[in-house]
């Protein structure tokens, strides 16, 4: 209905009010957008509501239509005029990398309504797509690598070795925080198997897979004791079915019995994982480590005398970390001790038991039995106990990870992963062999490190002194109260990595 003439206004100037017949009719109109995405369809909906009537117009990218319906009470208004074919609208394909879409609706000529979509692109570069760090040597005579993360899958390890330039390379089978974990994905193994091949990688001999902190095979409980043998024999299993001959763990606790009670049960579990041949000609490697106590495997006799009761000693071998034989009282850092601790771990254990390295520099002084990684040449091993370690021929060809911190203060102040540190660590590492030590080449190279690692050197070294002054029983003054900040463990920063198989 058409709306009543106002008054006339006393304003002589306005002009005169129109009639019924002029009146033009207010219309508001309101737009409702909506679209929706699912696979390759989009579908956009415009409502236009009015007091005289009521058009939708609904348009997809296979149909349009456009409906018209007469508002109840409206009056008759003339037929429009019959509209223009309109031109079909252009089909837009979305995939998963479509993060946002921009939707316009325009009223055209004669009614007819257009949809235009406009659709934005962000793509993710695929990890195997980012340029490596460093270009792996390929037929070194030493197999250098680090410890790397296979998150996302097992698969994904291959990518991360590459990434780095390694020739070598340690990882978590499973999630090695839980005891909770989900069997090895066929398909990613596949991969791996597949990745390996690609790449000339020969897993057998350059892979050391790390087994889970939470396994204690000296335990003498019955349930403990199945617990830790049920996931040691599933990580050996895991091994068999990539193609990987070495498995590292760390031998054990004996602060439940004895030592030579808890010797004897890692022997037992190993002998009857052995048996087993779901776990193929896979060699569990026993582990050195830094700490004596219960700890069993803090000197070389512990690993001797696990050996002594192992029967396949086919399948048996041993990881010389340098870190943790420094810190247990071997040291490394002459060309004259590392002859002797060479010596000793051939008498004591045999040199044809030592499958692996893993090499790390010492936050802490020698004999401090701290397990505390530094990098390599800015702690206390120095960069010529590594000189002298890859410079003895008898080890070339062994897998060497490091397990070095990579851990720098980024941008907003937290901690982030340079992996190009262990790309760096690995080249020094490959350029040592054959280096002259008087030269100035390496001179400036050892000063470098030596230099850059002052610091932590210092604030851990002091820490030692003060705790041995305390066992002595010696009066140590109070120290001014700072800021805390934790010193881990190289095992306790390894158990923050994600180990996840997916």
């Amino acid at each position: 209905m058409g709306r009543k003439a106002q008054p006339e206004s006393s304003d002589s100037s306005l002009s005169p009010p129109p009639d019924e017949q002029t009146l033009a009719v207010q219309e508001e109109a309101n737009v409702v957008v909506k679209t929706a995405v699912n696979g390759k369809k989009r579908k956009a909906e415009t409502t236009v509501k009015s007091r005289k009537r009521a058009r939708k117009v609904t348009v997809n990218e296979e149909e349009a239509n456009v409906e018209e319906d007469e508002a109840s009470g409206a009056e008759e208004t003339p037929k429009r005029k019959k509209a223009a074919p309109r031109k079909p609208v252009k089909k837009v394909k979305v995939d998963e990398e479509t993060t946002e879409n921009e939707v316009k609706v325009e009223e055209g000529e004669n009614g007819v309504t257009d949809v235009k979509v406009k659709k934005k692109r962000t793509r993710k570069q695929k990890p195997e797509d980012i340029p490596p760090l460093e270009q792996r040597t390929v037929g070194h005579k030493l197999r250098v690598g680090a410890h790397v993360s296979i998150a996302g899958g097992v698969h994904n390890s291959i990518t991360n070795l590459l990434h780095i330039g390694a020739n070598a390379f340690a990882l978590f089978l499973k999630n090695q925080r839980t005891w909770k974990y989900t069997d090895l994905d066929p398909e990613h193994a596949t991969m791996f198997i597949d990745g390996c091949k690609k790449h000339g990688i020969e897993v057998g001999d350059c892979c050391l897979p790390h087994g889970s902190y939470l396994v204690n095979l000296a335990h003498p409980e019955a349930e403990r004791k199945e617990q830790a043998y049920k996931s040691f024999y599933d990580d050996l299993t895991r091994c068999h079915k990539l193609g990987i001959k070495l498995y590292n763990f760390h031998p054990g606790n004996a602060g439940a019995c004895t030592r030579e009670e808890g010797i004897k049960n890692i022997a037992e579990n190993i002998n009857k994982a052995h048996k087993d041949p779901e776990t193929g000609e896979v060699m569990p490697v026993l582990e050195t480590m830094a700490t004596l106590g219960n700890t069993i495997g803090g000197n070389f006799q512990d690993l001797a005398d696990i050996i002594s009761h192992v029967e396949d000693k086919d399948r048996i071998g041993v990881c010389l970390d340098t870190c943790h034989v420094f810190a247990a009282g071997y040291d490394l850092r002459t060309p004259e001790t590392f002859a002797e601790v060479m010596q000793q771990f051939d008498k004591i254990i045999g040199l044809k038991y030592l499958k692996a390295l893993h090499v790390n520099d010492s936050k802490a002084p020698f004999k401090s039995y701290r397990d505390l990684h530094a990098r390599i040449g800015t702690g206390y091993l120095g960069l010529r106990a590594f000189y002298n370690l890859v410079n003895d021929e008898r080890l070339h060809g062994l897998p060497m990870v490091l397990e070095t911190p990579i851990d720098v203060e980024g941008p907003d102040g937290k901690k982030v992963e340079d992996k190009s540190i262990w790309a760096r660590e690995i080249k020094t590492l490959e350029k040592l062999v054959g280096m002259d030590v008087e030269s100035e080449e390496f001179r400036d190279l050892e000063k470098k490190l030596f230099e850059e690692g002052t610091g932590e050197r210092e604030r851990v070294g002091e820490q030692v002194e003060r705790k041995k002054k305390k066992d002595a029983g010696e009066k140590v003054p109070r120290k001014k109260k700072a800021k805390k900040q934790k010193v881990e463990s190289e095992d306790e920063r390894e158990q923050g990595e994600d180990g996840e198989e997916e």
